[in-house]
């Protein structure tokens, strides 16, 4: 596989739709399929048991659930157990009915689902046991939200016919693609054709969507919604960087709020993809850029963005919009200002500015987090553009973009060691 198809296939596995925060997706996902084995038998659950990572556990307490006004870990494995079809995959919550949400307010109510986080696991995992009178069903995720590794009933394995695919798609070899430099992938992704990157329009215009209905009315917090009406009255301009800040903002308002709207994703997160898209969208409305620069640079996008979390992390204790998603969008900006020679130059200037961030869970306080990130990754590409570069050792930052990128791998695994732990606890205080 050559440099060109690994960025098409990685763009193709990463950037996906999804409907609401894919944490607790991730888990009503899993729980549907322990359900839908359970089903098989004509036994309804006696007790629902879900066992997650901290990075699951973290992402999926405070954030709104699509389909209802709820929040919480125990609501999305009851809903998945009331769906009892995972067929939707990452998008199963976007047509929850009342009679879902009815029979999930029973399992909440008689059976309360037990919710256990689990210190040592890999990043992702998630394991439902649905226990009835006679049977026993579970369900295992591993790696990424949508992959079910394990399904059994009885402790028998069910089949899996889709498993080896999987495996296949989310495990294609990469080969040295995340040693390789950032001036080099970003040359392939300019070499590469127009009609092969038109679907990254589709992710583009769906996130638009999803801002566009956060600009007209208050959702969340109402971040993006009160960003415009600052605007309207003039006490902040509509340049790029506040236009970034809105939009972006403005999607994660309705996202984190639970309504069932879908947006693309970018590396298993979806406000992820809200920062490596939108401050995009905000240059084109600004600048209009052709179909041809416009689809590279949102590839350019989420491929920095996927090297750069498989450093940090699918899921870190460092904020991955933060970090990841800007340094792609940053990057992607400078692109279209100045080419690629001053994408290291946008690289450093997030890093030097936002490292450290701390991911403290999905929750409607995302979006403030989103709007700076989205609004850093505008000002520190137009700084580069203008000549703002750390050229000498900056704490964390290094002449070679990519050593950059591995310090801070070094900062979330070796000296930030407690802060999920920590984080956890102080969510645990309130349960």
């Amino acid at each position: 596989m050559n440099l060109q198809e690994t960025i098409l296939s990685i763009l193709g596995r990463e950037v996906t739709p999804a409907v609401g925060c894919t944490e607790p997706v991730a888990i009503a996902l899993n729980a549907a399929h322990a359900a839908q084995e359970l089903k098989k038998t004509g036994q309804e659950p006696t007790s629902i048991e879900v066992r997650l990572s901290k990075g699951i556990f973290k992402n999926g307490m405070d954030v709104g659930i699509p389909g209802t006004d709820q929040t919480g870990l125990d609501v999305a494995a009851a809903l998945g157990v009331a769906l009892e079809d995972p067929s939707e995959g990452l998008e199963l919550l976007k047509d929850i009915d009342d009679e879902t949400r009815n029979r999930a307010d029973v399992y909440l109510k008689e059976i309360v689902p037990h919710i256990q986080v689990l210190i040592d696991s890999k990043p992702i995992y998630v394991e439902t046991v649905l226990r009835s009178k006679d049977h026993v069903a579970k369900a295992i995720t591993e790696d990424r939200h949508e992959t079910i590794v394990r399904l059994e009933l009885d402790g028998k394995a069910v089949e899996l016919p889709d498993l080896e695919q999987a495996k296949k798609k989310n495990g294609v070899d990469l080969g040295d693609f995340y040693q390789t430099s950032i001036d080099e992938i970003v040359t392939a992704i300019e070499g590469i054709s127009e009609e092969k990157l038109l679907f990254l329009l589709d992710g583009l215009h769906m996130n638009l969507s999803a801002a566009k209905k956060g600009l007209e009315q208050p959702y969340g917090l109402g971040v993006g919604y009160n960003t415009k009406v600052n605007m309207e009255d003039g006490l902040v301009a509509k340049d790029l960087t506040n236009l970034a800040y809105m939009l972006t903002s403005a999607a994660s308002d309705v996202r984190m709020s639970g309504e069932r709207i879908p947006v693309m994703s970018s590396s298993g997160s979806g406000n992820n993809g809200l920062t490596a898209i939108l401050p995009l969208a905000a240059l084109h409305e600004i600048k209009h850029l052709d179909d041809a620069t416009l689809t590279r640079s949102l590839a350019i996008s989420h491929i920095i963005t996927s090297y750069v979390k498989h450093y940090i992390g699918r899921l870190s204790n460092l904020c991955g919009c933060s970090i990841a998603a800007s340094i792609g969008s940053g990057a992607a900006i400078a692109w279209v200002l100045g080419g690629k020679g001053i994408i290291g130059a946008t690289i450093n200037n997030v890093i030097a500015n936002q490292a450290g961030v701390v991911c403290d869970g999905a929750k409607p306080g995302c979006a403030l987090k989103l709007g700076t990130a989205a609004a850093t990754a505008v000002q520190s590409a137009l700084l580069a553009y203008r000549g703002t570069e750390l050229k000498d050792h900056n704490g964390l930052t290094d002449p070679l973009p990519e050593k950059s990128i591995a310090n801070l791998a070094t900062l979330s695994s070796k000296g930030m060691g407690q802060v999920d732990l920590t984080i956890i606890d102080i969510m645990k205080e309130r349960i």
